[in-house]
């Protein structure tokens, strides 16, 4: 019987309060509260850790770096106590055939009830030839480890989107994973790479509540990625103000203007970068002065240099333009005020019309 997260905890001399202290910072790391705190210790007092297939296709391991770093929770937490982390050819100490021996126990003792969590993507062109595992091409791997899974995370944007490369004239048909296994429930994570707090959010969420996320039409958890990045920038007020950076050694970019002007895709892109930001919630690209690149969003290395404005998006102009958006305002409520006044006075004068008619037949009458 596998042992439960719980119990795991307490083996290596954690204590009760500490426990506790945990689930209440994971509950609030999902966004979930500190109401959840006790559902989220009841779940991982009684579920048994789950098996995890972590399996590499075309990509640079960026996502594995990041998961690495997670600091809420701690990595060490979800991989050594959460998961039971059966198979990863990057950090495991088998290799070769003992290492590909553990992804058939795992298929066969967990059946239905083991997590696929994919990194990379397969390439599809000349049969899978262009990424080899274990001696046969990953596609191959990737549909027969997925079978029976419970579910699949797709960490990035490789796995998500096909990333670089997938980039035109993408040669090697690399494909995502979702578009290659169907019939299973699928969570695209994606980013270049994804925040390391959020990888371990979907994880820790997925253990607690035994189900997915609520997803978005992407596929990705609404929890993390249901909001632009623009929308908890802290130079949207620059943004609204009509204040931007239009050279990076300018004085708007030494005043922490907004970057849109220099390309950030912000406005058009879902994340959580804003509001988690990364390395411990230390700093974000923008907050470090380089506009966003949209990595979390499909195809964004076909969509033109990083540093081109390909959007249109017009500022509010909350300062810059408040006399002419007050001028907008009074002539739109004029233009109403007279509309309203010229159907009134048509209404009366059909009015006066039917009464004059009405007396014109009264005398004709008499």
């Amino acid at each position: 019987m596998t042992e439960t997260f719980y119990e795991v905890l307490r083996r290596q001399g954690i204590t009760r309060r500490s426990f506790l202290k945990f689930c209440s910072l994971t509950a609030t790391s999902l966004g979930l509260g500190s109401a959840a705190a006790p559902r989220i210790a009841h779940a991982l007092e009684t579920k048994p850790r789950t098996p995890v297939i972590w399996l590499h296709g075309l990509e640079c391991t960026c996502c594995s770096e990041s998961f690495i770093r997670s600091a809420h929770p701690l990595t060490k937490d979800v991989v050594l106590s959460m998961l039971s982390l059966d198979y990863d050819d990057t950090l495991m100490a088998a290799a070769g055939h003992q290492a590909e021996a553990i992804i058939e126990e795992v298929k066969k003792k967990y059946k239905g009830n083991y997590i696929v969590a994919v990194e990379g993507n397969p390439p599809l062109n000349e049969d899978g030839m262009f990424c080899i595992h274990g001696g046969r091409p990953f596609v191959e791997v990737l549909k027969e480890t997925c079978a029976d899974a419970k579910a699949i995370i797709s960490w990035g944007a490789c796995a998500s989107y096909g990333c670089v490369q997938a980039a035109k004239p993408n040669p090697t048909r690399a494909t995502p994973v979702h578009k290659v296994i169907s019939g299973k429930p699928i969570i695209n994570v994606p980013g270049c790479p994804p925040i390391a707090e959020v990888m371990t959010g979907v994880v820790t969420y997925m253990l607690t509540f035994d189900r997915i996320p609520e997803l978005d039409r992407q596929g990705r958890p609404k929890m993390f990625y249901g909001q632009r990045i623009h929308d908890k920038c802290y130079r949207r007020g620059h943004f609204d103000a009509g204040q931007f950076a239009e050279a990076w050694d300018d004085e708007g970019a030494r005043k922490g203007y907004c970057l849109y002007k220099m390309g950030c895709k912000g406005p058009t892109t879902y994340n959580a970068c804003s509001s988690m930001r990364w390395n411990g919630g230390v700093s974000w690209p923008v907050q470090s002065g380089h506009g966003c690149i949209g990595c979390s969003e499909e195809g964004f290395w076909d969509k033109g240099s990083f540093y081109d404005r390909v959007t249109s998006i017009t500022p509010f102009g909350a300062e810059a333009n408040a006399d002419s958006i007050g001028k907008a305002a009074a002539g739109t409520v004029g233009a109403a005020i007279a509309a309203h006044a010229a159907v009134t006075a048509l209404a009366r004068a059909r009015q006066k019309a039917g009464e004059s008619a009405s007396t014109s037949e009264e005398q004709k009458g008499e």
